[in-house]
C-alpha cells in the first residue's frame, strides 16, 4: 500500500533518504511529524489532514485587512502570523492620510507574500498587475493542506472545476478562494469545492466529482462496474466448472420450456381478450 493515515511521531521508514515535507529523523528513522495521510512511494511525505498556513516568500494568497495603522495595513492572512502591507506597495502613491480611502477594515486582497524572515514578519505587496482589491464575487475558505488536492495534478482537478461550472475560482495558498460568475454556477462550485475538501483523502476523488458535477447537470451517470481481484478471479475460476454444469442444466431445462412453449401459444391462441374483441 503506497498511502496510509498515520499519526504524528509513528514510525515510517529506517531510510532517512527517503524523509520528505511532514516527517522529522529522529536515530536515523523516519517518523511523521503530522496527523494526515502518507505516501511511501519513491519519498516519505505526509500531507496534513488540517493545520494553519504558514506564509512563505512567493505565495499567493488572499488576506483581509484587520487594520489600518500609520504606514501599514495589518492584514488577517489565515495564520498563526499577519501580513503588513506597506504604503510603498500599494500600486499608486498615496498619503497616509488617505490609506483608509483606499483599503479599509474588512476589505479583502488578492496579494502576494513578498518577504518571510525569521521572526516571522510577514511583508505583502500589491505591486503586480495579477493583484488586486476584490470586490465582486464569493470568497469560501478551505482547509490550507487541501489546496493541492483542491488544484489537482498539473492543474487538472482546478481546470475541470471552471470548464464545468463556468466560473472564474482563484485558489489562494492560504485556503481561501476567490469565486466570479453566475449565481446558480457559483452554487455548483462551491458545493463541489466543498465535497473536494471533505472526501480529498479518499480515493477515486477525480471519478467522483465527474459524477457528481454530472448529476448536479442532471446527466446520466453510468455505474461502474467493480474489477474483480486477482484473489476474487482465481476463486471464480475454481468454481467455474461446477457453475458450467449448473449453466448446461439450466440451458436444458430453458430448451425443454421451449419446446413446451408452442402448446401453451395455442393454448393462448384459442382464448382470452382478443379472440373476445374479434368476435365482436
Amino acid at each position: 500500500m503506497d498511502k496510509k493515515l498515520v499519526i504524528p511521531g509513528e514510525f515510517l521508514s529506517d531510510d532517512i533518504k527517503l524523509a520528505d515535507e511532514g516527517t522529522y529523523v529522529e536515530d536515523n528513522k523516519v517518523f511523521s511529524s503530522v496527523f494526515g495521510i502518507a505516501s511511501l512511494k519513491n519519498h516519505i511525505k505526509v500531507v496534513p489532514l488540517s493545520g494553519k498556513y504558514i506564509p512563505r516568500h512567493g505565495d499567493l494568497i488572499i488576506g483581509i485587512i484587520s487594520e489600518v495603522s500609520f504606514s501599514n495595513w495589518i492584514v488577517d492572512i489565515r495564520s498563526p502570523y499577519e501580513g503588513l502591507l506597506h504604503i510603498s506597495e500599494f500600486p499608486r502613491r498615496i498619503d497616509n492620510s488617505e490609506m483608509s480611502k483606499y483599503l479599509k477594515v474588512g476589505d479583502s486582497i488578492m496579494t502576494l507574500v513578498k518577504d518571510v524572515d525569521q521572526s516571522m514578519k510577514v511583508e505583502l505587496t500589491l505591486n503586480d498587475q495579477r493583484l488586486r482589491q476584490i470586490k465582486d464575487g464569493r470568497v469560501i475558505e478551505v482547509t490550507p493542506s487541501k489546496v493541492p488536492r483542491l488544484i489537482g495534478r498539473s492543474g487538472s482537478m482546478i481546470a475541470m472545476l471552471k470548464n464545468e461550472t463556468n466560473c472564474n475560482i482563484f485558489i489562494g495558498q492560504n485556503g481561501r478562494v476567490w469565486l466570479t460568475g453566475k449565481d446558480k454556477n457559483l452554487d455548483l462550485a462551491v458545493r463541489t469545492i466543498q465535497k473536494i475538501e471533505k472526501e480529498s483523502h479518499i480515493p477515486g476523488l477525480t471519478d467522483r466529482i465527474v459524477n457528481f458535477l454530472k448529476e448536479a447537470k442532471g446527466i446520466p451517470v453510468k455505474q461502474q462496474v467493480k474489477k474483480k481481484t486477482k484473489k476474487e478471479e482465481d476463486r471464480w475460476h475454481e468454481q467455474e466448472p461446477a457453475e458450467e454444469t449448473v449453466d448446461e442444466k439450466m440451458t436444458e431445462e430453458t430448451v425443454m420450456e421451449d419446446a413446451e412453449e408452442p402448446e401453451n401459444v395455442e393454448e393462448n391462441k384459442s382464448g382470452g381478450i382478443l379472440d373476445e374483441l374479434l368476435d365482436k
